[in-house]
């Protein structure tokens, strides 16, 4: 089969398109032939070393992935050959990624793709729809009629919060980095957007949220704490899943005298079923129309070392270029 993978971490330049043998499900493992997968950064991440895993060898990269049950393992009951599926947190902490025409994947990661959703949008929404949904349910329990600010929302995660959000019956702010992607919040249903970098968000947000936010929703890898917490409501939240690297000023006195929380995670490292129960309501929302990823472009799968040049141009040089995934097909 074709796949895109990695014998070491390295540039992007490390990745080969190449051949490699078509993996066999074993225990609970499902056979997944491949119709798309996307790109996150995390994907980046693992593949550059900047956050080690243990990796097999050859490496084939990526998380995500949409496709169809080929096969089953041995132990396998949740699927049946023919079903089309979808899934996320693969090629991390050991696993085998999903840039390859066929995948070996454990059923646990795999949840029923809607009859009206495609492949490209079941992959493009995976690992961004159950961040989402960790961070908004699990974390913050955003309840109806909540006020949600999702500082920096022009990306694909960000631009996923609100539409769950929404979904969740919360009133939805947002900023972003440019008019382009502040309308494109708009459409997305915020009831106010603005562009951070040549507003004045804390100002513009003492007129439209004058009681505070609810829930913060920080995507920069360089969070603004005295912004943010300044924001917050009393008993507020905020809600951090971004900058691993990032040590700035903590206003303590504020944060904790407004009986404020602070909720910090990754996706990959929930367990199976509280993934499963993320993805129920994300297939909820697809088959409703209620929930949608945003696609910047569609790729070949041969074109991996281009869609990662992008996405780390996007995410760690702060290019900007990109209002969304990049799906790729094999």
């Amino acid at each position: 089969m074709k796949a895109a993978y990695i014998h070491k971490p390295g540039p992007p330049e490390s990745i080969i398109f190449g051949d490699l043998p078509e993996p066999k499900p074993t225990g609970s493992q499902v056979l997944v032939r491949v119709r798309a997968v996307s790109v996150n950064p995390v994907d980046t991440y693992v593949r550059a070393g900047t956050v080690p895993m243990p990796l097999p060898d050859p490496f084939i990269v990526g998380c995500d992935l949409a496709g169809v049950v080929e096969a089953l393992g041995p132990q396998a009951t949740r699927f049946k050959v023919g079903d089309r599926v979808w899934g996320s947190n693969q090629g991390l902490l050991g696993r085998q990624g999903t840039f390859a025409e066929y995948a070996a994947v454990d059923e646990a990661w795999l949840y029923p793709t809607p009859p009206n959703v495609s492949d490209e949008q079941a992959a493009a929404i995976a690992l961004v729809g159950i961040t989402a949904h960790l961070g908004l349910v699990r974390c913050a329990r955003v309840q109806p009629g909540e006020t949600v600010l999702v500082h920096g929302a022009g990306g694909a995660v960000g631009s996923t919060v609100i539409q769950m959000a929404r979904a969740l019956g919360a009133r939805v702010l947002a900023t972003a980095g440019s008019d382009a992607k502040v309308a494109m919040c708009r459409q997305l249903g915020a009831e106010w957007a603005i562009n951070y970098r040549t507003e004045n968000v804390a100002q513009q947000l003492r007129q439209v949220a004058p009681d505070g936010v609810n829930v913060w929703w920080e995507t920069s890898r360089q969070p603004d704490f005295d912004l943010a917490i300044g924001a917050l409501a009393r008993r507020g939240r905020m809600v951090l899943m971004a900058g691993r690297d990032a040590r700035p000023p903590f206003p303590v006195g504020p944060f904790y005298t407004k009986d404020c929380a602070l909720h910090g995670f990754v996706m990959f490292m929930a367990s199976p079923q509280e993934q499963q129960a993320c993805a129920a309501d994300i297939n909820r929302w697809l088959a409703e129309g209620k929930l949608q990823a945003r696609i910047d472009r569609i790729l070949s799968l041969a074109e991996t070392a281009t869609a990662h040049r992008l996405q780390e141009a996007s995410t760690v040089g702060g290019s900007g270029a990109l209002a969304g995934k990049i799906v790729l097909r094999p």
